[in-house]
């Protein structure tokens, strides 16, 4: 059945692009609302904007969702993937700014915030997604494929010129409360020579050593260094359920990329609903339930992500 959260949740912080302090809160929600992000600092124009891969609007370095007024809020690829991997279906999002806050860079500590809060069981069946058709997307030498399965799997491979990163690759299916395991607690990270271009183009202006993992060559120049050998790459994993939860329901289907991203995973989705028989929509039964990200998690599950 569909859940929603027994009360609201409150996160207050800064935006890693805008560098602007935010304050968010999610809450409860009725069968079939789905996920949708209410502007609370908007007026004259529609708050409400939908988590959904046609409201995806740019997915540089983020991915940012705005409606037909031009309400828009980015970075949501971090609560979107908390969401989908605790089995949330239902919230609205408030929030008094333009950018989900960053908090530590990763999604565990809207993973634990939520869980803490609990779950409401709902008496509506969960429709999923089920993919039908492979379906791929390439841009250059980055590809992003989806295929049938009767679970959700994402594999995928990064490469980077910095040792520090190199080439990565991992494979999960997301089934038995594995995202809170094995991705929720990897953190956004990116390259140091990169940093003073991306603040020249107004980006990164809130990223510190405390919200995202920095390496320059060889070099982890975070304090602390890594949660994991491979972090880098389960945070892409991170960020893909997070866009790929934009499907606008729970998605069944094996996700590949290989030095994608964002942009690409959006690319994919439009491809998907492009094409007619492509995907279908079904009533998830008990079998399908245990197959999805979620399923049985409660919260016992915390110490996963403590």
């Amino acid at each position: 059945m569909q859940t929603t959260l027994k009360s609201a949740v409150t996160f207050e912080g800064t935006g890693l692009h805008s560098g602007k302090p935010v304050r968010m809160v999610v809450r409860p929600a009725s069968s079939e609302y789905g996920i949708w992000f209410c502007r609370t600092d908007v007026s004259g124009r529609d708050p409400l904007i939908p988590a959904r891969w046609d409201a995806v609007h740019s997915a540089k370095l983020c991915t940012a969702l705005s409606n037909g007024d031009g309400v828009s809020v980015s970075t949501v690829e971090h609560i979107m993937a908390a969401i989908a991997g605790i089995g949330l279906h239902n919230a609205l999002i408030e929030i008094d700014g333009p950018e989900v806050p960053i908090l530590d860079g990763s999604s565990a500590p809207f993973v634990a915030a939520l869980l803490g809060r609990g779950l409401r069981t709902l008496r509506t069946p969960i429709r999923a997604l089920q993919v039908m058709e492979r379906v791929e997307v390439r841009n250059g030498d980055a590809v992003a494929r989806l295929e049938p399965s009767d679970c959700l799997e994402i594999d995928f491979t990064i490469d980077f010129p910095d040792a520090a990163i190199g080439r990565q690759q991992r494979r999960f299916d997301l089934a038995n409360g594995r995202f809170l395991y094995e991705l929720a607690d990897c953190r956004t990270f990116c390259r140091e020579a990169d940093v003073e271009a991306m603040r020249a183009q107004g980006l990164a202006l809130g990223g510190t050593y405390d919200n995202a993992v920095v390496v320059d060559g060889d070099r982890i120049l975070t304090p602390g260094g890594l949660r994991r050998r491979d972090e880098a790459v389960r945070h892409k994993m991170l960020d893909a359920l997070g866009d790929l939860a934009l499907a606008g329901g729970p998605l069944l289907g094996r996700y590949t990329s290989i030095r994608g991203g964002h942009a690409m995973t959006n690319a994919l989705l439009r491809a998907l609903f492009a094409r007619p028989g492509a995907v279908r929509m079904i009533e998830v039964d008990a079998d399908n339930a245990a197959r999805l990200p979620g399923s049985g998690v409660s919260r016992a599950d915390l110490a996963a992500v403590a």
